[in-house]
């Protein structure tokens, strides 16, 4: 009887496992989007200074 509870200890740390990893997985994931669309406005913002120098020396 002791090594039936033993299994059931186990797979609900099995499961308990699967859940975190998910959660830590969504975590890495919306962080990843965040950093991303940082670098685009950093990309973007560079972008648009030397489209501004470009103007000013055609001028």
């Amino acid at each position: 009887m002791s090594g039936f509870h033993t299994v059931d200890f186990l797979i609900v740390l099995v499961y308990f496992g699967v859940i975190f990893l998910i959660i830590i997985l969504c975590v890495m994931f919306f962080r990843s989007l965040s950093k991303r669309k940082n670098q685009l406005d950093n990309i973007e913002k560079k972008i648009d200074a030397i489209k501004e120098q470009l103007k000013k020396g055609n001028d």
